[in-house]
């Protein structure tokens, strides 16, 4: 074996070991002697990736592909073409990208069926680039259905199913959505699927769960990300898009000090590889620092987010009302709002709620709620029906109903602990403080700030207000709800029938009733009803 061959043997050997560097430094060695093949070349290119230079990546596989069209293998031709408008299309390239999806679509159209046509039709389906336009169509489900039953390869099957559970997802069928998404990851995580390819996967199955607030399968399969990625090395590329998921999954779980410079670290780095995924982790750094209290570093977060191709809403808005610029606020959400599909509005439906509520616009927060509520029903995740809990106490508190208020705020604060979201537990509790304030319990309000406060401070996190619109003065001595209860006992309702008729508890009811005695001066509920009934005779209760 002649030197220039056993250098070329030690890159190829070097390779299949994942031995990057080793790998990468020895083919650069064997070119200087003799051009590599296109074989050569484009595992030269997944050095590159691995290690994180990506420009050098995408240069060795334009190579590769011109090799292997003067080798006339066409076949892979095409594989590298697919590869090369995977990668452009992740950078954002999307014209350079769809221009490599064209090449590869002209060089399979005279070959037979192959795993190279599964991936063309899983890429034209997963970014809309088909006939119908539309992500996930019903079309490229029937079409990644076909190919995988007749070409039976794992790798065609797992893309099939991400199409196919994609589809499902974006219907509100969730279950089967997320059963044929798990299905694919497993096929991933077992080695069946080609690394690029996989880690597509990896990022759509796990953006879904993102997108769905299904917090508890993000951090399962995040963690079965990383477990995968190392078998390719401490420097694999995907092991950095995990950290951005992990990073947020740690910052909701309340593991704050070192993620503000972790998650700067890891998003500058994914720059060049993943702009989408640098985007992702520049909105979790600004919504970090925005809870924090830091204005300034959040804008700056926010700003490079919407540099890298990724909206920063409802973090900015949220910025915004923080501010005191609810105006301002409500620009830059429903500008937001206009450019998502109906999935992807559900993210700031509660943060409308909140900005609308402090503009005392109950019309657009009732609709913001509407639409929650209904995303909750169709996609039944934790996080959707938690936002949805919150999102209708906030509502009832500010049309000064503090018991409907109080069972909702309750209900969000049990999901937000299931899910371990130490902050959002703390944004309730704020909330249901506020509650307690307006059902005259000075003392249960305390307890309850002093255990927002305690979360808090934990998290180093700035103090959550809780602003509500003044109180209307009552037209008499009581309240309106104690004049609504006294109504109702005047009617001959017993405290049951007025606890049903109120949705609020018995025990509610007789606190109301106590408070009226008390006010009134009487010790029964004749007397009661009797005062009642002379004030509404004088048109004093309307």
């Amino acid at each position: 074996m002649t030197d220039d061959s056993a250098v070329l043997g030690q890159a190829r050997a070097a390779y299949r070991s994942h031995e990057w560097q080793r790998a990468r430094d020895a083919f650069d060695r064997a070119a200087v002697s003799a051009p590599l093949d296109g074989r050569d070349l484009r595992d030269l290119a997944a050095c590159h990736w691995w290690l994180g230079e990506a420009g050098e990546c995408l240069e060795r596989l334009d190579e590769a592909f011109r090799r292997f069209r003067v080798e006339g293998a066409d076949e892979d031709a095409a594989r590298t073409a697919l590869l090369i408008a995977l990668l452009r299309i992740t950078r954002a390239d999307l014209t350079v990208g769809r221009a490599w999806l064209g090449r590869a679509r002209r060089l399979l159209e005279a070959l037979p069926d192959r795993s190279p046509h599964a991936y063309l039709a899983y890429l034209e389906t997963s970014m809309g680039f088909d006939e119908t336009g539309d992500q996930w169509s019903a079309r490229g489900v029937a079409r990644m259905a076909e190919l995988a039953r007749e070409l039976d390869d794992p790798a065609v099957g797992a893309l099939s199913a991400v199409v196919s559970g994609m589809h499902a997802v974006r219907a509100g069928d969730t279950a089967e959505g997320f059963a044929q998404l798990d299905e694919a990851m497993l096929c991933v995580v077992s080695g069946e699927v080609e690394p690029a390819w996989a880690g597509d996967v990896l990022c759509t199955t796990i953006h879904a769960c993102h997108e769905l607030a299904d917090y508890r399968r993000m951090a399962d399969w995040t963690r079965a990300t990383e477990a995968w990625s190392t078998q390719y090395g401490s420097d694999a590329v995907y092991a950095g898009v995990c950290r951005v998921h992990r990073l947020e999954l740690r910052s909701a779980a309340g593991d704050w000090p070192g993620a503000e410079k972790e998650l700067a670290r890891t998003s500058a780095q994914l720059e060049a590889s993943d702009a989408w995924v640098a985007g992702a982790g520049w909105y979790q750094l600004g919504e970090l620092r925005r809870l924090r209290g830091d204005a300034d570093g959040a804008r700056e977060a926010f700003a490079l987010s919407r540099a890298s191709g990724v909206d920063p809403a409802p973090g900015e808005a949220l910025l915004e009302l923080d501010s005191g610029r609810p105006d301002r606020a409500w620009a830059v959400l429903t500008a937001a709002l206009a450019a998502r599909d109906r999935l992807g509005r559900v993210r700031m439906l509660r943060a409308g709620v909140r900005i609308a509520l402090a503009r005392a616009d109950s019309a657009a927060a009732s609709s913001f709620l509407t639409e929650l509520d209904d995303a909750a029903r169709v996609y039944g995740t934790d996080g959707f029906r938690a936002w949805t809990d919150h999102a209708r106490g906030m509502c009832a508190l500010h049309r000064a109903d503090p018991e409907a208020a109080s069972a909702a705020l309750h209900s969000a604060l049990d999901r937000f602990r299931r899910l371990g979201q130490r902050w959002e537990q703390a944004h309730v509790l704020a909330w249901i403080a506020a509650a307690h304030d307006a059902l005259g319990e000075p003392h249960s309000a305390a307890q309850v700030r002093a255990e927002a406060a305690a979360i808090l401070g934990g998290l180093g996190a700035h103090p959550i207000e809780v602003v509500l619109p003044p109180a209307a003065e009552p037209a008499g001595p009581l309240t309106a709800r104690e004049n609504e209860i006294l109504a109702l006992v005047a009617q001959g309702l017993s405290n049951r029938a007025m606890a049903d008729r109120l949705f609020i508890s018995e025990k509610t009811v007789g606190r109301h009733l106590a408070n009226v005695y008390l006010k009134l001066g009487v010790s029964s509920r004749t007397a009661a009803a009797a005062w009642w009934h002379e004030q509404a005779a004088g048109g004093g209760i309307r």
